[in-house]
């Protein structure tokens, strides 16, 4: 039987293990500090838009009620708005070299909901919220109707006036989860940080492509994954052939067969620890003590799901707190996708 364990509970035994195994980390707590400039209701409480979270859940409410992906998508856009230069709107912004057209982000979306969003936000309060923040509130909103917790979010963010295509370093879902860590830590975040937030393929989509050479030729052997389920293997294949007929697209596939509603579930974590994981680095999460023992804790039906809600309000906003820009820095963009000029 799983007992109950509260979130501190869950930190507590991770800091246990690492030290436990002498392992070397960077603690997240230490290296994502409060950022000057963000506060609890910025704009209300500088007068200057008062209502703005209201508009901008509406305006949420609306888009989900026509389509749910709008989750999955908003969740991949600030991962790859904050990963990159920082939760600055960046990957906002139109352009031949702009983040957006990076290969790993060929197949972002969500991008015409944070326009009509930054559309109603003008009309009401002109030159005052930034993209950056109408893209993390935006994203908490659509999070919390699939069913996740509506957490307190800081705002007060400015805009960047850089998009680059060169600076995109995401890395390949294919990763080992210690390389996964690496790229986590190197974004001021944690083991409880990565394990809680790689939860968000618990909805969403991949194509064909990108999981072939679990399906076929891992590791160059010719054969599928042994890390997965031969089930799960033959089910893929059925929708993935190894070659696609001339003119045939690359097909998009659910990142959890069993959640295609794009509900927040944490059967994400019952999926890795039975090796039904779609993409490798998921399934990854299954072989690092720490990440297993945290999945385990999340899998544990209704009581894990409660302790995922509560590090994911917190991961979020650690995640939201990376690179940003305050104060003076920036602009407040006019429109999400140009710079003022």
């Amino acid at each position: 039987m799983v007992m109950r364990r509260d979130f501190y509970s869950i930190l507590f035994i991770v800091v246990v293990s690492l030290v436990i195994a002498t392992v070397s980390i960077v603690d997240g707590a230490v290296t994502v500090q409060p950022t000057a400039g963000l506060r609890r209701k910025f704009y209300k409480l500088n007068g200057q838009c008062p209502d703005v979270e209201e508009y901008i859940k509406h305006q949420v409410k609306l888009h989900w009620m026509k389509d749910r992906s709008i989750t999955a998508k908003l969740l991949r856009l600030t991962y790859s708005d904050c990963f990159v230069s920082g939760c600055d709107g960046s990957v906002l912004l139109d352009g031949p070299d702009s983040e957006r057209t990076a290969r790993q982000n060929v197949a972002l979306g969500g991008f015409v909901v944070i326009d009509r969003i930054k559309y109603v936000i003008e009309q009401r309060c002109p030159g005052v919220v930034s993209c950056a923040d109408i893209l993390q509130l935006a994203t908490r909103d659509a999070v919390h109707l699939a069913g996740a917790p509506s957490y307190p979010l800081k705002t007060g963010r400015r805009d960047g006036l850089v998009s680059n295509r060169a600076a995109v370093d995401l890395p390949s879902p294919s990763i080992s989860w210690e390389d996964s860590l690496a790229y986590f830590r190197s974004k001021g975040l944690d083991v409880m940080d990565m394990t809680t937030l790689l939860g968000a393929h618990a909805m969403g989509s991949t194509r064909c492509s990108v999981i072939a050479n679990r399906l076929y030729n891992f590791n160059n052997t010719r054969k599928p994954d042994p890390n997965m389920d031969i089930s799960l293997v033959n089910d893929m294949r059925k929708i993935c052939p190894e070659r696609r007929k001339w003119g045939e697209a690359d097909k998009f596939i659910p990142l959890n067969p069993e959640n295609t509603k794009y509900r927040f579930d944490n059967n994400y974590y019952t999926r890795v620890l039975n090796k039904k994981t779609i993409l490798g680095v998921d399934q990854q999460l299954l072989f690092g003590s720490d990440t297993k023992q945290i999945s385990e804790l999340f899998a544990a039906g209704a009581v894990g799901f409660e302790d995922w809600r509560r590090a994911w309000a917190l991961s979020m906003n650690r995640m939201g707190s990376i690179g940003v820009l305050t104060v003076n820095q920036g602009q407040i963009r006019k429109h999400c996708r140009f710079i003022n000029k």
